[in-house]
């Protein structure tokens, strides 16, 4: 098991805070303009359109709420609107991550020789090419873990009164879990650190990144945010490697 610096923070709220400091860093900002347009074009545009829709979209899902438990509408609506906010939020974070991936590995790559003063083999833009096919595919095993486990979460939402109170909250932990995933799965790509492998280590701490993949899902909710919250996340959970993996699975 991987053993924290005694220096490195418990929490992953505090490395979400990190991530907004080290994504500003001289020498980093210029790694992080690509994915940033990207996530603005992409995610603002899909926000807009998603706001445009809510008045349609909820009352079609409070529909399956039966009328015994109409008098729950005023906790079951705001659920609602979380739910559809989460999902979305996640389906364009996801589709920016594919576009961006190439890049936010680079912008991990970048942040780790910083932090730790060692030149990585290779971090030119070529390599980046070189590599695209390996981060295309890494890209497809994130989401094929993810489809399965939401297929059975959106079932959910359609059991009668219990699916709309639960499948929220159900939502809110996996989604956390999947934002923990993704980010932090930038790092270990680069150093070729297997996706079990991966997701054996982060279920080591468990409660450290759901805190950190909630607060990523959380702002990823909030407008405005939304748009610059990727990059600060990969610089968050290039943190996580250092402090946390690197020294142990690099040996």
């Amino acid at each position: 098991m991987s053993q924290p610096s005694s220096t490195s923070p418990s929490s992953g709220f505090t490395y979400v805070k990190i991530g907004c400091h080290l994504v500003c860093l001289p020498g980093i900002r210029r790694y992080v303009i690509v994915p940033l347009l990207i996530n603005i074009i992409l995610l603002g545009s899909a926000f807009y359109w998603l706001f445009t829709k809510l008045n349609e979209w909820i009352p079609q899902l409070m529909s399956y709420v039966p009328h015994w438990l109409a008098w729950l509408n005023v906790v079951l609506w705001p659920l609602a609107v979380v739910s559809i906010v989460l999902v979305f939020g996640y389906f364009f974070s996801t589709i920016a991550n594919w576009i961006a991936a190439p890049f936010f590995g680079l912008l991990a790559e970048q942040l780790e020789q910083r932090l730790t003063g060692h030149v990585l083999n290779d971090t030119s833009w070529w390599s980046l090419l070189s590599d695209l096919p390996r981060i295309m595919k890494r890209e497809w095993l994130k989401l094929r873990y993810y489809l399965p486990r939401a297929i059975g979460l959106l079932l959910i939402h359609f059991i009668p009164g219990v699916g709309q109170l639960l499948a929220p909250l159900l939502w809110f932990i996996f989604g956390a879990w999947m934002m923990a995933i993704q980010y932090c799965d930038y790092p270990f790509d680069n150093h070729k650190v297997s996706f079990a492998a991966m997701r054996r280590k982060l279920a080591e701490d468990r409660k450290l990144h759901l805190e950190f993949g909630g607060l990523i899902s959380v702002l990823t909710m909030i407008p405005i945010i939304n748009l610059v919250i990727m990059p600060i996340a990969v610089c968050g959970a290039t943190a996580i490697w250092v402090d946390r993996y690197r020294r142990s699975l690099l040996k």
